[in-house]
């Protein structure tokens, strides 16, 4: 059983705690999960189109180095149109979404055109594709801004130039093929990014190609100075949070950039959609949580009520138990129980231990004159007497049996002992409770009273017999007195000092 109440409530809020602890970590690891699951699931999304679009790039790339090796070929002026569209943009009919191939002369004037023969009657020199070859000759591949094609539907484009140069490296003109931007926004149509997701196509510059969702009105617009693209050049590999610069939703992006283009892809999920099952899942738990830890408080604090109650009864029963029923002083076994530690704790300390017996004078005359109930009524007042005298936390007043009782008087010389019982003696005295048996008139008593300091007794026991030698010596005194037992005393002389009124 447990002895301590207050453990039980402990152990609850204990248990309340660590079940509390162990949710908190279940419900972070399924946020991280959560966090993770997205991670990959945009990472995967990200590298898909960033294959898809540097495949198509490439082809882009080999259309146009096939028109340029062809046009530095001398038979191709001498063979029909027909037969010359053909072998110069024979590559070009396998590139996916590709608008068109241009080539053009210095002045930007187009010369061939993969759609049309004759050319359509066009001029590039404003445009930023054919400016950066003009004005370069180690530009390369050049991906342009996007733009509207002047004889084309009414959708964004993009243009991969790359320059024609003379024998002298001189410039020549220009070979270029346009894409539309409507691929990728269906690129992105068929992916799942979530309620607030968003993908971003850009280039290098942060001009904004493509973006789901879709909006017309971004096209072309630069996000450079925004948080997010300023967060590209130093991403990490994992992805990154940040807010989308167009609608402020905080996301988790992952980027990849599309092979040696100066295109960025970005896939960012919105930390919304991430954590809204988690946070479902975790109000589940939450609420369960908290429910187990108050029943688990509940049970405690009832608990802990129910053995303090317990332990209320169990005091009150063990005061029963050692209390005498009649005059609510010690009974001889809760006496005998506090005489064992006295002596011991005599025994260890090296103080003295007195003990007085107290015997009522000729109580059974006063029981067959008054009666039983006078008797008891006669008990329970010379037992307050004593308890009243009996004042120190260690002393201890007790019915030793019958109209007998016992004063156990730690730390108390003779001296003293026998100054206390006198006035106890006094004090019964005083009550005046008539006894017509008695020569006094009044209800008395005899006191016998031993310490240790008169002898080595060998145990509280023979202790308690000097005592009761001492008590018998005052009887035969003449009662209603206090003796002291003196060591000399024999079987046949029982000697005693004696104090007190003879009877």
């Amino acid at each position: 059983m447990i002895r301590r109440p207050n453990a039980v409530l402990v152990i609850g809020i204990a248990l309340a705690a660590v079940l509390t602890l162990v949710a908190a970590w279940v419900m972070a690891q399924m946020r991280h999960d959560a966090l993770a699951s997205a991670r990959a699931s945009a990472t995967n999304m990200a590298l898909l189109f960033e294959r898809d679009t540097a495949r198509n790039f490439d082809v882009y790339a080999l259309s146009l180095q096939a028109v340029i090796d062809a046009i530095d070929d001398p038979r191709l002026a001498a063979l029909p149109p027909d037969i010359r569209q053909a072998v110069l943009f024979d590559r070009s009919a396998t590139a996916k979404n590709l608008g068109a191939i241009f080539v053009t002369n210095a002045a930007g004037d187009v010369v061939f055109d993969s759609r049309s023969v004759p050319p359509r009657a066009l001029n590039v020199a404003d445009r930023d594709f054919f400016i950066a070859q003009r004005n370069s000759p180690h530009v390369g591949l050049f991906l342009s801004r996007p733009f509207i094609p002047r004889d084309g539907p009414a959708n964004a484009t993009i243009g991969l130039s790359r320059r024609l140069s003379n024998p002298d490296g001189s410039f020549a003109g220009v070979v270029v093929g346009t894409m539309r931007l409507d691929y990728f926004r269906q690129l992105f149509s068929g992916v799942d990014i979530g309620t607030n997701g968003a993908v971003v196509l850009a280039l290098a510059d942060g001009t904004l190609l493509m973006r789901r969702p879709y909006d017309p009105a971004l096209i072309g617009k630069s996000i450079a100075e925004s948080s997010l693209f300023r967060s590209f050049g130093r991403a990490q590999a994992s992805g990154f949070f940040n807010v989308g610069p167009v609608d402020g939703v905080r996301r988790w992006f992952a980027l990849r950039r599309v092979g040696d283009y100066p295109l960025v892809f970005s896939v960012g999920v919105a930390a919304e959609d991430v954590y809204r099952e988690w946070r479902v899942r975790a109000w589940i738990i939450g609420t369960l949580t908290a429910l187990l830890d108050a029943s688990l408080i509940a049970l405690a604090v009832m608990f802990t009520r129910q053995l303090r109650r317990r332990g209320v009864v169990e005091a009150e029963l063990r005061v029963q138990a050692g209390t005498d029923p009649l005059t609510s002083l010690a009974n001889r076994r809760a006496f005998e129980t506090r005489a064992d530690h006295e002596w011991a704790r005599a025994r260890r300390s090296g103080s003295p231990l007195s003990l007085a017996l107290i015997d009522v004078d000729r109580f059974k005359l006063y029981n067959d004159h008054y009666g039983h109930l006078a008797g008891d009524d006669a008990l329970a007042a010379v037992a307050h007497a004593l308890g009243a005298h009996a004042r120190r936390a260690a002393d201890c007043a007790a019915r030793y049996g019958g109209e007998e009782f016992v004063l156990l008087l730690p730390e108390t010389g003779e001296a003293q002992a026998l100054a206390l019982v006198e006035k106890v003696r006094a004090a019964i005295e005083a009550l005046a409770l008539p006894h017509a048996g008695s020569p006094n008139g009044v209800l008395t008593v005899s006191v016998g009273v031993a310490c240790t300091t008169q002898s080595a007794f060998g145990d509280w026991r023979a202790l308690t017999d000097a005592a009761d030698a001492a008590l018998y010596t005052a009887k035969r005194a003449g009662r209603n007195r206090v003796a002291a037992w003196l060591p000399a005393t024999t079987d046949d002389a029982r000697g005693a000092n004696v104090e007190g009124r003879s009877g």
